[in-house]
């Protein structure tokens, strides 16, 4: 049935190390910090960019979350619909998607603090090849826009692409 996905991402302004400090003064736990390799797909029958739509293989920990994520909905921020499925071993799902005739696209690797309060969360992220983000989530659009404002950002600063695009932008653009 899948979850709808509601959230905003932000470029960092500053030391990221100062949000974390924010985030526990206004009441948020740090529940993980965590290394994420997330391993997106592409297939040659099936457009998945062109429908706004992502297959992505999260391994961390040791775990691996295969993820779809349906087109983006209108509006300020980013809603989606989002499926996932945990899978007890990335190396035989990998090799399942490749013999469905899934191509890796590209490769999204990061450090992620992640903090929670009352159903929101909020990750801290450095992303190799991008730098510094803030991504706040809930099933509210209200509560996201509320933390947002009160951590020193509001909707101007929202970074519209996934962090897909930006990998693929500057792939297109060191090619270039």
């Amino acid at each position: 049935m899948g979850r709808l996905e509601v959230e905003v991402k932000v470029r960092v302004h500053g030391d990221p190390h100062d949000v974390g400090v924010k985030l526990r003064s206004i009441g948020f736990n740090k529940v993980a910090e965590e290394q994420q390799v997330d391993i997106y797909f592409s297939h040659p029958c099936y457009d998945l960019a062109s429908r706004d739509e992502a297959l992505r293989l999260r391994i961390v920990g040791g775990k691996a979350i295969l993820c779809f994520k349906g087109p983006r909905l209108p509006g300020p921020l980013k809603s989606r619909k989002e499926i996932e499925v945990e899978v007890s071993n990335a190396e035989e799902c990998l090799e399942l998607l490749s013999s469905l005739g899934f191509k890796e696209l590209a490769k999204v690797i990061k450090r992620r603090r992640i903090f929670e309060r009352r159903g929101v969360k909020v990750c801290v992220d450095s992303v190799e090849g991008l730098g510094h983000f803030l991504e706040v989530e809930a099933d509210n659009p209200e509560d996201v826009l509320e933390v947002l404002k009160v951590l020193g950002y509001d909707v101007s600063d929202v970074v519209r692409e996934t962090y897909l695009e930006m990998i693929l932008s500057s792939k297109k653009s060191s090619n270039s």
